[in-house]
């Protein structure tokens, strides 16, 4: 869950507590995600799991 306009009125804190990191993830973690990736030429192919440790285990 990412902190965006569609959860605007919601008690952010609460959905933070649900999350396995504790927090709700944020733009910036996505860009950080792409930016590694750009800088690994020798990638070519992977999933990238972006969900603050939701999928761990899975």
């Amino acid at each position: 869950m990412f902190r965006t306009t569609l959860h605007e009125g919601e008690d952010h804190e609460d959905l933070a507590r649900r999350r396995p990191l504790g927090r709700m993830g944020e733009v910036t973690d996505v860009v950080d995600a792409v930016l590694q990736l750009e800088d690994a030429p020798f990638v070519t192919g992977a999933v990238l799991h972006v969900d603050g440790g939701r999928s761990a285990g899975h």
